[in-house]
């Protein structure tokens, strides 16, 4: 992997990440287009996504800090030292609860289906193309749907579940965790500022067990060489990452996802073109 091309991955990763167009199909895109994707040997090109993603993981520690410090302290504090039954902990302590919760779907299908999201299948265009569709209707569904602006603090376990569910759909290539998550929680009447925010910190587990696991896997198939400029990589996706998170969590404040939504089906198209013309397979 060039230098050049290494810090490009790393920017692709980090600005699609939290945004909703899927991480995934671009940089599947991206790998393919530029001759990185060994449709050979597609698990090597799964590793360097999972651990490309430690960078993100980096993003959303810094840019939700305080909340992570916070929501630990008050977890820790009220679980393990006064042992306060878990419908009577603060909002707070029941926000740390929450994610672990909404963690264990995607947990287990991704133990369940790894040779599967390693393999070749999740590496293929036209079910990235069609996924791509199906979640930006769902997008456009869920803001022309979405009732009531509950927060965060008014989440329930049930709440929990349900995203989690979506985010474990975003195993599926094209998907984007942040789009089915996001579209979940305003379905369930969760304001959209808030779906975004608890999205964001719902991707804390799944990205730092897919990212370690990954990473061991990479040591041993990658040269130095490969590891250093996946280590830039990495850098630079918790830069962009850092951005992308910072302009979502401000747009969302004023604006839907329509835009999102109608990106991705142009992307879909776009796929479909090249997918006719050859340029891929």
């Amino acid at each position: 992997m060039p230098l050049l091309l290494a810090i490009l991955l790393g920017i692709v990763q980090g600005l699609t990440e939290f945004i909703p167009i899927s991480s995934t199909a671009h940089m599947t895109l991206f790998g393919q287009l530029t001759g990185m994707l060994d449709p050979h040997h597609p698990h090597q090109w799964t590793a360097t996504i999972a651990v490309v993603q430690l960078g993100t993981l980096l993003a959303v520690l810094a840019y939700f800090a305080s909340d992570i410090g916070v929501i630990s302290s008050a977890l820790v504090r009220e679980t393990l030292w006064y042992r306060v039954p878990l419908r009577r902990q603060s909002a707070t302590a029941r926000l740390g609860w929450l994610v672990i919760i909404g963690s264990v779907p995607i947990g287990v299908l991704g133990l369940l289906l790894r040779r599967l999201i390693e393999g070749s299948l999740t590496k293929n265009p036209l079910l990235i193309a069609g996924m791509l569709a199906a979640v930006a209707v769902v997008m456009l569904v869920a803001e022309r749907r979405r009732g009531g602006e509950r927060s965060v603090d008014h989440l329930r376990i049930s709440d929990a579940l349900i995203i989690g569910v979506a985010q474990a759909l975003a195993l599926l290539p094209g998907a984007s965790r942040s789009g089915t998550t996001i579209s979940a929680g305003l379905l369930l009447g969760i304001e959209r500022a808030a779906a975004a925010r608890f999205s964001f910190l719902l991707s804390i587990p799944a990205l730092l067990a897919s990212g370690i696991l990954e990473l061991l896997s990479a040591v041993k198939i990658l040269s130095a060489q490969q590891l250093w400029h996946m280590a830039i990589a990495t850098l630079a996706a918790a830069l962009s990452g850092y951005i992308s998170i910072a302009f979502l969590m401000t747009y969302l404040r004023s604006h839907r996802l329509d835009l999102f939504a109608y990106y991705r089906l142009g992307l879909a198209v776009v796929i479909g073109v090249l997918l006719s013309l050859g340029v891929l397979q």
